[in-house]
C-alpha cells in the first residue's frame, strides 16, 4: 500500500495552543512526546515498507514544518497545495502522482494526519483487509468507526449487503452516506445497529478512483490532468465525500475494532487521558475544590492555579490563556472570527 497523510488541516478548536503556522497535527496532545503528524506517519511506515513508500499532502505554509516533523520523508513524496481546496483536489491531484510513478494498479491509501488510534496491530490488520478487498475488485474502502453516542459531529455511513470476509475482517456495500444528522436521527441511527461513524479513511486503486473522479467529478480532475496543481486557486472547495463518495456505486466499508479519536476539540484529551484524579492536567497545576477539568500549558514552568472550578478548559500558551466552559469549547471558532476582524490580534492567529 502507499499511504498518503492528509496533513492540511488547521485545528482551530485546539487554539490557542494550535496557530496557523502551527495547526493541531504539528501538536502533541497525549503527553508522548510525538505529535500527531509523527504518530500517524509512525503508524503507516510498516504498510507503507518504509519513507520512500509514504506520501504526504499539505499546505505551502505548513510544507517547511512537515519538513522539519519528518525529517527522513522523501521530498519527491511531499506535495505541497498552493492553496487549501479541501479534501477532493488532494485526494484527486495525490492520486494522479502516485498513478504516474507506480501505475493504475497501485493501492492508495488516505489517512488524516491528526486522529488517535489505540490498537496499532488492530489498525494494520483492518488496513490489510481493506487493501485486499481493494485489489480483487473495483472498490474504494473506507474504514468505518463503530459509534459510541449519537454524535451530530460526525458522517455517518449505512452498511448494507456483506460482500465478504478479507482476512478475517467483514466487508459491506455502502447504502448511503449522511453528513452530520440532527440529534433526533443520530439517535435512530445508532438504534438500528447498521451505521458507522465516517473516519476519513480510504483505500482503492489508483485508476479505481479516477475513473470514478472522471465520472462524477471531472470538473477537480480534469484541470489537474491539464495543468496540475497551478490550477488549484480555481477548483472548487469540496470534500471527497461531497464529490465522490456519496455519489458512486464503488463504495465498500469495513467496520473497525480499534480505538479511535478524531481529536475535534480540547474534551478529545479528557477522553484519551482520563483517569482517577479529578481533572486532565498536562500543565503544573495546583487547585483547591477543582474538578472536572482540563488545564494545559505549553511551558511547564509556568503554574496554573485554580479554586473552586468545575468542567472548565484553561490552556496557557505564550501571551495567551483560554479559559471555557468545557461544553462551549466548539464555539472556539466563533471567537477567532471576531479577533480575526482586529488587527491587535493577528500575531495570535
Amino acid at each position: 500500500m502507499i499511504p498518503v497523510i492528509l496533513a492540511g488541516g488547521k485545528g482551530e478548536r485546539f487554539w490557542p495552543l494550535s496557530r496557523k503556522q502551527r495547526p493541531k497535527q504539528f501538536l502533541c496532545l497525549d503527553g508522548t512526546g510525538k505529535s500527531l503528524l509523527q504518530a500517524t506517519a509512525e503508524r503507516l511506515l510498516d504498510l507503507a515498507g518504509g519513507w520512500q513508500g509514504l506520501w504526504v499532502i499539505t499546505a505551502s505554509h505548513l510544507a517547511e514544518g512537515v519538513q522539519q516533523q519528518l525529517p527522513d520523508l522523501p521530498a519527491e513524496n511531499l506535495l505541497v497545495e498552493v492553496e487549501g481546496r479541501d479534501t477532493a483536489p488532494a485526494v484527486a491531484w495525490a492520486t494522479l502522482e502516485i498513478a504516474q510513478r507506480h501505475g493504475d494498479d497501485a493501492v492508495i491509501g488516505f489517512f488524516p494526519a491528526d486522529h488517535w488510534i489505540g490498537d496499532q496491530a488492530l489498525f494494520c490488520q483492518t488496513l490489510q483487509a481493506a487493501e485486499r478487498l481493494a485489489t480483487e475488485q473495483p472498490a474504494i474502502a473506507t474504514l468505518g468507526i463503530a459509534p459510541n453516542y449519537p454524535s451530530t459531529g460526525y458522517g455517518y455511513i449505512q452498511q448494507g449487503e456483506k460482500v465478504g470476509l478479507f482476512d478475517n475482517c467483514p466487508a459491506f456495500k455502502v447504502d448511503r452516506f449522511t453528513e452530520k444528522p440532527d440529534r433526533s436521527t443520530a439517535e435512530t441511527f445508532l438504534e438500528s445497529g447498521q451505521f458507522s461513524w465516517n473516519g476519513g479513511m480510504f483505500v482503492f486503486r489508483a485508476g479505481v478512483m479516477l475513473a470514478e473522479l472522471q465520472r462524477y467529478a471531472p470538473h477537480i480532475l480534469d484541470p489537474l490532468k491539464q495543468h496540475g496543481p497551478s490550477c488549484y486557486p480555481a477548483l472548487p472547495k469540496q470534500s471527497i465525500d461531497y464529490a465522490l463518495m456519496e455519489k458512486t456505486q464503488l463504495a465498500y466499508v469495513v467496520p473497525v475494532n480499534f480505538n479511535w479519536d478524531d481529536l475535534g476539540d480540547w474534551n478529545a484529551i479528557e477522553r484519551l487521558l482520563q483517569d482517577e484524579r479529578p481533572n486532565v492536567e498536562l500543565a503544573t497545576h495546583v487547585c483547591h475544590d477543582t474538578k472536572g477539568s482540563i488545564c494545559y500549558a505549553s511551558d511547564q514552568d509556568e503554574v496554573l492555579v485554580t479554586i473552586g472550578l468545575e468542567d472548565v478548559v484553561i490552556v496557557r500558551d505564550g501571551n495567551v490563556t483560554l479559559i471555557a466552559n468545557k461544553h462551549r469549547t466548539q464555539e472556539i471558532k466563533q471567537v477567532l472570527k471576531l479577533m480575526q476582524a482586529d488587527s491587535r490580534f493577528e500575531k495570535l492567529l
